[in-house]
């Protein structure tokens, strides 16, 4: 028996206001991308059945382009007569009863089997059984669910769990409604043939347990994601288990440290010809105040000039004589920054940016003052 097993596409993703030729999001585009290229692997592996692990959509409600697509390629998979099992996850799942589940609009497909209720449900077939277990926002719940998977395992059938929580780690990604599987209840894991997790975002066996395994997501939802393999596993059942996994091409991520101690030469040793339509993010290290005013950040943008995007992040360096807190408050802000500027530079410089400081004070006084 061999399974394809993808999880947390994220469709209608969207980030970084960056629009193609298309007129559509570019990241949004690259999400819609990622799940294509699962779907081409599909049709050539041609498994005896594909399940999705959740967050199919980015969100509850998304929009009608996401949903379009979606429709697009669930009419490709169902013309490969192959089941597709697919279960919530806490990005496709309504936060209240007012809102209808989204995986619904794929019941009416023909091969597609969908698991939404926050409650647990069997899936059966001749030869194996699927045990969803979909997000729940109430994990108190959750216990008595994984009990009725339980109850219901088939000594005659092949049995597989699919689950979307945190499975082995007990600290959570601070989203909404997310739930950390029992412990007491991993050893459930032992008594079927493979659990199928989805919410974690990178791909592996988790812990001791040699059936257990996260398919990570297809995409990056976010630049901290520093994964540049992304894909989808494929896992063969026979007297052993087999887990191959299968990566995608996706957007590369590099980042670069510009020391702005020697920021010339920093500057000059970066390697940047191989940065075309990637994703940059730069770290300024050890900057001054006044640095910090002289480095643009078009400047930095305009070394990479390739790429979709570049972030910057600025680290300003710490000094044994750097004012406490209580030295902060005891000055206005502006006194603060122009002690700061003074400190670090000549008396030529200081009395030109000084007053360019104090005017960027003015304005900002201008536009924070509610009583106007």
């Amino acid at each position: 028996m061999k399974l394809i097993h993808f999880s947390d596409t994220h469709l209608g993703f969207n980030d970084l206001d960056v629009i193609n030729e298309l007129g559509i999001n570019q990241r949004e585009a690259d999400f819609y991308d990622a799940f294509t290229q699962v779907i081409e692997q599909i049709k050539a592996i041609k498994p005896d059945y594909i399940i999705h692990t959740g967050d199919l959509f980015h969100r509850p409600s998304p929009s009608n382009r996401a949903i379009t697509f979606a429709l697009e390629q669930f009419k490709i998979i169902e013309a490969l007569n192959i089941p597709f099992i697919m279960i919530a996850g806490n990005h496709s799942t309504p936060r209240t009863n007012l809102s209808s589940p989204i995986l619904k609009i794929f019941e009416n497909f023909k091969n597609v089997y969908v698991s939404y209720n926050q409650e647990y449900k069997k899936i059966e077939f001749d030869d194996v059984v699927f045990h969803t277990l979909p997000h729940m926002h109430d994990e108190t719940k959750a216990l008595s669910q994984i009990e009725l998977c339980e109850e219901n395992l088939d000594a005659t059938k092949r049995n597989i769990m699919m689950l979307h929580c945190s499975v082995g780690a007990h600290y959570l990604m601070a989203e909404f409604g997310e739930w950390v599987y029992p412990h007491d209840k991993e050893s459930l894991f032992s008594k079927v043939d493979y659990v199928a997790l989805g919410h974690w975002h990178g791909f592996g066996k988790v812990g001791k347990h040699e059936n257990v395994y996260y398919a990570g997501s297809t995409e990056r939802t976010s630049l901290n994601d520093k994964r540049n393999s992304k894909g989808f596993l494929e896992v063969t059942l026979d007297e052993a288990l087999y887990v191959n996994y299968h990566e995608i091409q996706i957007r590369p991520i590099k980042t670069y440290d510009i020391n702005c101690e020697d920021f010339e030469h920093s500057v000059e040793s970066l390697h940047v010809n191989d940065t075309k339509d990637a994703l940059i993010e730069v770290k300024l290290t050890n900057l001054t105040p006044l640095q910090s005013i002289d480095i643009q950040t078009r400047d930095i943008k305009n070394l990479f000039g390739e790429a979709l995007h570049v972030s910057i992040k600025r680290e300003f360096k710490q000094t044994n004589g750097e004012a406490t807190l209580n030295d902060i408050e005891a000055l206005s802000l502006e006194t603060y920054f122009l002690e700061h500027i003074k400190e670090e530079s000549q008396p030529e410089a200081f009395e030109r940016l000084k007053s360019k400081i104090q005017e960027l004070f003015v304005s900002y006084e201008e536009v924070s003052d509610d009583t106007l």
